[in-house]
């Protein structure tokens, strides 16, 4: 890369397509993240991957603070200078109702709750394909939970830990998220509302997962070739997730990335936090 970046094939036509490959290119070191720790925490000696490898987490009351915001117009979108995918482009205007959002997402102690009140057993909270999904695959837990001698452990890159009832709630589906909401009474928020409200409180530990499915705004048009297939070839049978984690490059998570998974997949580091 240093010699074609120095040499005469790198011409203005290319830059676009080198920055894409870049900013690709990070997004795939985030997603070795997530494989390596899949890999280790599928493995039964749950081996440490980084000793040192302490969660950093604040003490979050129950109860969280509902942030309100007002109905009316807003605009959502990247706009300005700096990179961005094609997938946040055509800053657009959107309505949205009043809202509430949390101050904070979800921790382990309050999805703890959630488990032992029968919510894995309860269909009431589930859609009908997380409910088949949760009978299916035999579901009691987010991924890397284990109820080992009464207690609930938990895999972390640091090996296998008693969980932390305060720290933030990780590696959870969709549909989990979904179930959860509804068993408290609430819900996700959209991803509009979500980048409306994310001035307001902090993000980046945790993927958030809303309750919009992946499509495209308003005037998406896909490039044409394999650049094209970049995005827009996914924007079926996926849910949005806004945000960043800890396993998200630096420099590279802001409020107007749509990052999108499939409903029942749990090894992205995905989160919670709630609306009404």
């Amino acid at each position: 890369m240093a010699e074609f970046l120095e040499s005469e094939y790198m011409t203005g036509a290319v830059e676009p397509l080198l920055e894409l490959g870049l900013n690709h290119e990070q997004q795939h070191q985030e997603l070795l993240m997530t494989d390596i720790k899949y890999i280790l925490g599928h493995n039964p000696l749950f081996p440490v991957y980084k000793p040192d490898g302490k969660s950093n987490t604040e003490r979050v009351q129950e109860n969280h603070k509902m942030l309100p915001f007002s109905a009316g117009i807003y605009e959502i979108g990247f706009a300005g200078t700096g990179f961005c995918f094609d997938n946040e482009l055509g800053r657009h205007k959107v309505y949205v109702d009043d809202f509430e959002i949390s101050e904070h997402p979800v921790t382990n102690g309050e999805y703890l709750k959630f488990i032992a009140a029968g919510g894995y057993t309860d269909f009431r909270h589930w859609h009908a394909d997380g409910w088949n999904w949760v009978q299916q695959k035999k579901m009691v837990s987010p991924l890397y939970w284990h109820f080992i001698n009464g207690a609930w452990m938990m895999y972390t890159l640091s090996g296998l830990q008693e969980i932390n009832p305060d720290e933030e709630l990780c590696h959870v589906s969709f549909y989990e998220a979904s179930a959860y909401a509804s068993w408290k009474g609430l819900r996700l928020p959209t991803e509009e509302e979500w980048e409306i409200a994310s001035p307001d409180f902090k993000w980046g530990k945790r993927w958030e997962w809303t309750n919009s499915a992946y499509l495209p705004y308003p005037g998406f048009k896909k490039e044409p070739g394999a650049v094209g297939e970049y995005n827009g070839k996914f924007m079926v049978n996926q849910m949005v997730l806004r945000g960043a984690s800890e396993a998200t490059p630096k420099g590279h998570s802001r409020n107007t990335y749509r990052n999108f998974f499939p409903a029942e997949l749990q090894w992205q580091f995905s989160g919670i936090r709630l609306a009404k």
